[in-house]
């Protein structure tokens, strides 16, 4: 008793030094380094997505290119695609937040599992005792509070932990069904165990309910590791080995621990050894062969022989200082201790582990569906956005193009039309200066077609000269009008549509037939503006009686010109005789006079002198009579005065009109020569506008493609830096993508490759 008994004093602190050292936390802090490596990576991966959502709203929002719809950039399936995929990763993370590592205890009534799970958690914190004890599933997880509390499912006020024995107790009358499960909350501050993550599972013995199916189903799915607490004093039995059956088949090769307790009592058997091998062979047998979760060798070292009653005894009084009873801890404790402390170390290892791979490994794998399937969507948009960039890198220099032929062909082309405008209007100008000249010298021919009734009254004469000014202007007009316009117009119509035709060759074929709706529907009439009323306004007609063989008339004979009267204007004036306004533009013509300068002064100066004095007159008669005789003399002022009195007797109303037609035409015909000049520009300057005019609407035609095109450009110019902007986007994306890949696949490397 004594060995025993230093034993167990020295048994249980090597056990403690065990329970602390590096190893254990190591183990657990593979689930807890994992833990929060996932959750990092899974908080990247939700950033992530909501980048790249945003990115794809933004895709979907933008206005599309020119002939690009933003469906050509990224589908509506994928767009659905990553706008589903943020509720996906929240739910993960969610889950990820609340995973934690659990083991469940199964077995008999009475094998001592409550015992097990409080020496683990070093408290005595489940009721544990002779008998059947624990009526319903009891979980015990850790707690950030400092007071430790009990949950029970239908209720969410927390109950004090003395009522445990009430509420779970096969031995109460107040405790629940088998099936309901009680939740203790111990501060995570008093043990290491639910400090990291560990949730313990107690049940009722598997040999109480025959509900196991309910059971596995409530609280096994999400078991990382299952530990059946055997009695070492007998066998496994088939309610044992037929609840990890049904395990088996609901869980792909559950991780599962067999302590054959309470081997403290077989201690005292003769051959332990052999009892110990028939234990190991059978259980390895049951988890190898039958359940075939692991091989043999693994197999053996998932079997512990262990007495939960002394190491729970031995950590509470480490723990607490209160003595060990006598005769509670065996002879050999210490290697059962020790025992016990390698079942801990290798449950610690083995549910790290396993809670890493089955907490993290599914959600591992769809984080990587996901990141796939964004780094696909997203390689996609790149893809198509490059695409469509080389797509509209070719549309805009089809653009420039067109752009740059349309401006050098409008340089061109206005050349070209100004070129045949100013020969077109030389032409207009020649055309009607000459058509014009021959109607002036048809004029007597137009006059002598005027047949009002003439009179010489000053009143009604005013009124024949207004008839025929309208005359003279509407018939030249009309002649004019008949000799040219047609040819002109025609002229006008063909250079328009040579215009026309020549623009459209070089302007997009989507807008000529546009250009075509251009020409003037108008008709265009070349007006030619004589206005003879005003321009004939200062004609004086002289219809007064004039003897042909008068002095003045033969002097004018004599001179050749009827300019010539001017040189007797003063001869004239004293003479009394009157004088027509046609002298005073006529004098100009004295100019050409200087050949008879003689002449002119010799009858001027006898006109000079028979106009001063009468004895003059009689003196000159004196000398022609006796040159000539008085016969002659007499004769020949019979003939003057017969013609005289012949010319007197006919100057009718006709003969006036006659003469007045003739004035008039010689007036009319000098006016009308000074506008010849005039009115052949007035015209050509009539058929510049109408052209310059079509083809300024032709050009501002031009132009608004022109803009078009410049608009198209500066559109295409904007979507090419639009698209570079998404391919780069999409590009950082995608490396984001591969980026959080490898982090998950360095995180499977790290935590979820097989040892």
């Amino acid at each position: 008793m004594d060995s025993s008994g230093d034993q167990g004093q020295s048994g249980p602190h090597s056990l403690r030094n065990l329970g602390n050292g590096h190893g254990r936390e190591s183990a657990l802090q593979l689930f807890v380094q994992a833990k929060k490596r996932i959750n990092d990576i899974f908080k990247d991966i939700g950033d992530y997505v909501v980048e790249a959502d945003t990115f794809v709203r933004k895709l979907v929002a933008s206005k599309p290119a020119v002939g690009v719809t933003e469906t050509e950039v990224i589908s509506p399936e994928n767009a659905e695609v990553v706008k589903g995929f943020k509720s996906k990763i929240d739910g993960i993370r969610e889950v990820l937040a609340r995973d934690h590592m659990k083991v469940v205890f199964f077995g008999r009534t009475s094998n001592g599992k409550s015992t097990v799970i409080n020496a683990m958690l070093r408290e005595k914190i489940l009721p544990s005792g002779i008998g059947h004890t624990t009526h319903c599933f009891i979980q015990v997880e850790g707690s950030d509070n400092q007071e430790a509390s009990v949950l029970t499912e239908d209720s969410n006020l927390p109950k004090s932990l003395h009522s445990i024995k009430e509420l779970a107790s096969a031995l109460s009358s107040g405790k629940l069904k088998e099936n309901s499960l009680i939740r203790i909350l111990w501060p995570k501050n008093k043990c290491r165990l639910l400090r990291e993550d560990i949730i313990f599972l107690d049940s009722p013995g598997i040999d109480v309910s025959p509900d196991l199916d309910e059971w596995i189903d409530k609280f096994c799915l999400d078991a990382d590791v299952f530990v059946l607490v055997a009695n070492a004093e007998s066998t496994l039995m088939q309610t044992e080995k037929k609840f990890f059956h049904k395990v088996s088949s609901r869980l792909s090769k559950p991780n599962v621990f067999v302590l054959q307790n309470r081997w403290d009592v077989s201690e005292m058997e003769e051959e332990i050894d052999k009892v110990k091998q028939q234990h190991i062979d059978y259980n390895t047998q049951f988890l190898a062969d039958e359940l075939q979760v692991v091989d043999k060798r693994e197999a053996k070292d998932r079997v512990f022989f262990v007495s939960a009653r002394e190491a729970l005894v031995s950590r509470l009084q480490n723990d607490t200082g209160i003595p060990t009873p006598d005769r509670v801890l065996l002879p050999g404790f210490q290697a059962r201790l020790f025992e016990f402390a390698n079942f801990e170390n290798k449950f610690e290892v083995c549910i790290s582990k396993s809670a890493v791979k089955t907490k993290f490994e599914q959600h591992t794998d769809r984080g990587k569906s996901i990141t796939c399937d964004l780094r696909s969507v997203m390689g996609q948009v790149y893809t198509t956005s490059n695409t469509l960039q080389e797509s509209q890198q070719r549309l805009r220099q089809e653009r420039a193009d067109e752009l740059d032929f349309l401006i050098k062909q409008l340089d061109l082309l206005t050349r070209e039309v100004k070129e045949k405008i100013r020969v077109m209007v030389e032409d207009v100008e020649r055309k009607v200066a000459s058509a014009l000249n021959d109607e002036i010298r048809r004029l007597s021919l137009l006059v002598e077609e005027f047949d009002r009734p003439f009179h010489p009254d000053q009143m009604l004469l005013n009124v024949y000269k207004k008839e025929l000014h309208a005359h003279v202007e509407q018939v030249l007009g009309r002649n004019l009008q008949s000799r040219c316009s047609s040819a002109l117009l025609q002229g006008v119509e063909t250079t328009e549509k040579q215009m026309t035709d020549r623009l459209s060759a070089i302007l997009p074929e989507d807008t000529r037939q546009q250009l075509f709706n251009l020409l003037p529907k108008r008709d265009f009439e070349i007006a030619y503006r004589l206005d003879c009323r005003n321009l004939c306004a200062d004609f004086r007609e002289d219809i007064e009686f004039r003897f042909t063989f008068g002095p003045t008339a033969l002097l004018q004979k004599l001179l050749g010109s009827k300019g010539s009267a001017g040189i007797l204007m003063g001869t004239a004036g004293s003479m009394g005789q009157p004088m027509s306004s046609n002298a005073a533009p006529a004098a100009a013509t004295m100019q050409g006079l200087h050949d008879n300068e003689i002449l002119t002064t010799i009858l001027t100066t006898f006109a000079s002198f028979t106009s001063r004095t009468t004895l003059g007159t009689v003196a000159i008669a004196g000398v022609l009579a006796k040159a000539a005789g008085w016969r002659v003399i007499a004769v020949s002022g019979a003939l003057y005065g017969a013609l005289y009195l012949y010319e007197r007797l006919t100057w009718s109303t006709r003969a006036k009109e006659r003469c007045f037609k003739r004035q008039y035409v010689e007036y009319a015909s000098s006016k009308l020569r000074l506008i010849v000049d005039l009115t052949s520009s007035n015209c050509s300057h009539q058929v510049q506008q109408e052209l310059s005019s079509t083809f300024a609407r032709l050009c501002h035609h031009a132009d608004t493609t022109k803009h078009q095109l410049e608009e198209d450009l500066r559109q295409l110019d904007t979507d090419l830096h639009r698209l570079q902007d998404v391919a780069s986007g999409a590009k950082t994306l995608k490396n984001k993508a591969d980026f959080l890949d490898s982090e998950l696949k360095g995180f499977c490397d790290t935590y979820l490759q097989d040892s």
